[in-house]
């Protein structure tokens, strides 16, 4: 079933109501879920290395963290904010202030920022270490084939 952006996502608590989250696809819902967004958003970062790898590192703990207290959603919430911590930074890698278009909608020049570039590789590894644990696959095939 696909993320449900019609929730009132400002009411429920995702903690205690499981059975309403949707994993959808990529990041969807990211900044939306909670009490994980307000959890997990405080520590993302990734203006240089130093920056990404301590967010990264801190946002895989709290990953292996929700595995510990089988909290799937929590899981998949850092999941999706190690992704979103890649893909942001590969945006601002290929484009200026992060902004691939201009005000007339016309797409900027691409650039390549190495650090930028470096952060998002950070972030990649520990992303790629979230969505291939075996724990979280299981329980995210649980999740969908109980809730949808």
């Amino acid at each position: 079933m696909a993320f449900n952006y019609n929730l009132d996502f400002e009411k429920i608590d995702f903690r205690k109501n499981p059975e309403m989250y949707r994993v959808g696809r990529g990041e969807q819902g990211v900044l939306l879920v909670e009490p994980y967004k307000s959890e997990i958003l405080q520590h993302w970062r990734f203006k240089n290395p130093e920056i990404a790898a301590e967010s990264s590192d801190k946002i895989y703990q709290m990953f292996l963290d929700y595995k510990e207290k089988e909290d799937f959603v929590g899981m998949d919430m850092a999941r999706k904010f190690l992704q979103m911590g890649y893909s942001r930074a590969r945006l601002y890698t290929n484009y200026k202030g992060g902004k691939k278009y201009d005000g007339d909608g016309k797409v900027n020049d691409r650039q390549n920022d190495p650090v930028k570039a470096e952060s998002a590789a950070i972030f990649m590894e520990k992303w790629k270490l979230a969505r291939e644990d075996k724990n979280y696959l299981m329980r995210k095939k649980d999740h969908q084939k109980k809730y949808g």
